[in-house]
This record gives C-alpha cells, sequence and structure tokens, in this order.
C-alpha cells in the first residue's frame, strides 16, 4: 500500500524505500525515557492503514 502513516509518525524509526517499502531502524521499539519515540512508534502502527506493522512482545 505505501502509505507512508508510519513514516510520517515515527520518521526516526520508519523510513521507506524508493519502491515505498517500510524500512525500520531497529528490530526493538526505543524505550528511552527521555524521548516519546516509543509512544510516536506504537501509534505508527496502530494508524498503519493496511494493518502490515505489528508488535510483538519477547
Amino acid at each position: 500500500m505505501a502509505a507512508g502513516m508510519c513514516v510520517m509518525t515515527a520518521d526516526a524509526f520508519f523510513d521507506q524505500d524508493d519502491d515505498g517499502i517500510v524500512l525500520l531502524a531497529s528490530d526493538e521499539v526505543p524505550t528511552d525515557p527521555d524521548t516519546d519515540l516509543e509512544r510516536r512508534v506504537r501509534n505508527a502502527v496502530k494508524l498503519c492503514p493496511s494493518g502490515a506493522l505489528r508488535l510483538v512482545s519477547e
């Protein structure tokens, strides 16, 4: 679908290649309390219009 909602919501964690495929900065959600990146990543997953993103607890 390549909507880019995740990139617009958390561009420090998500990116897109030239074909619109989502790229991750890391396979772990950052939990640095000095930033709101964790909240933005979680929000990006919720906003993904295709449902292609998910968070998995280990």
